[in-house]
């Protein structure tokens, strides 16, 4: 009978209130908010129409980036939408069910997010260590095989926290003080012991990031070994070029990620609308930049876009 009773506690709504302490300037915070998601929809939509209707970007390389465009959308759209509509016309109600998916397919993104990033890395060693071979490396088998094999690891490393926090049952407040439902925000209202949920949800997917990190810095570490071994000074300038927007990229999607994790599980004297405000800027700022930074590095795409925005359109 405990356990019965336990269990319909998880079918109430939840509500999200926003950032706690600027609810007077959610208004005009939601401006920039809806111009960068804008340009976060646009960008990446761009990208993917150039590399599917583009078959010169039909390489490893493009499809990888493909991915992240897709992850990129599936991140911000996870989330944004719904803060503006906190923002504008106040707290809103979302279901058990809308909140456990809500926060799965924002911490899957965040997780394959990593994978993507450790695949382009991987994509990058074999062009530039070994360019002979690459063709035979990354056939299209082989990148199938990765794209599925990221995206289940991603899958399963943070589906157990979805059914940690269904069973966990809410006897307190419904009323989450924040703009969208992420895992522990979410375990923190539950009236029962969630040790379990603080030590998976934040070991497990930390670990799967750190591993990404390692083997990609190993990746640069070796791809750097062979650039500086090049006879001339152009072709090094070239090989480092290739993975210039890549690097960007890693470090704009890594330092604030692990800057907000850490923060999240350390940093307890941290204003909780410091919090709020970064968890916002974060599902939004990477995916607005990347097809930037890739557009303004890529030579590929960077022509592609001039060709598409400019000379079709003086036509």
């Amino acid at each position: 009978m405990a356990l019965y009773n336990l269990s319909s506690y998880n079918k109430d709504a939840f509500t999200l209130l926003g950032i706690p302490g600027l609810e007077h300037y959610h208004v005009w915070i939601s401006i920039p908010f809806c111009f960068i998601y804008l340009v976060a929809i646009v960008g990446n939509s761009i990208v993917l129409y150039l590399i599917a209707v583009e078959h010169s970007l039909h390489a490893p390389m493009f499809f990888f980036l493909s991915m992240l465009a897709v992850t990129d959308l599936m991140l911000s759209t996870t989330c944004v939408p719904k803060t503006l509509t906190i923002f504008w016309l106040g707290p809103q109600k979302i279901s058990f069910p809308g909140c456990l998916t809500q926060l799965f397919f924002l911490h899957y993104s965040f997780v394959l997010d990593s994978a993507i990033l450790l695949a382009m890395a991987f994509d990058r060693y074999v062009a530039i260590c070994s360019p002979l071979r690459y063709t035979t490396i990354l056939t299209p088998r082989t990148v199938v095989k990765i794209v599925v094999g990221i995206s289940f690891r991603s899958f399963c490393v943070f589906v157990p926290c979805v059914f940690l926090v269904n069973h966990l049952p809410f006897c307190r407040t419904h009323i989450i003080p924040h703009t969208y439902c992420e895992h522990i925000g979410v375990a923190q209202l539950a009236c029962a012991d969630i040790s379990i949920n603080i030590w998976y949800g934040f070991c497990v997917p930390i670990m799967t990031v750190i591993i990404d990190v390692i083997l990609i810095a190993v990746s640069y570490i070796l791809i750097l070994c062979a650039v500086f071994q090049l006879p001339s000074r152009d072709a090094r300038q070239k090989a480092l070029g290739t993975c210039g927007s890549h690097v960007c990229v890693i470090l704009m999607f890594y330092i604030p990620a692990f800057f907000s994790i850490l923060a999240h599980r350390f940093g307890h004297n941290v204003p909780r609308t410091f919090h709020i405000v970064f968890a916002n800027l974060y599902v939004i700022i990477p995916p607005a930049l990347n097809p930037i930074v890739y557009g303004v590095k890529t030579k590929q795409i960077r022509d592609k876009v001039i060709l598409l925005l400019f000379l079709k359109g003086s036509q």
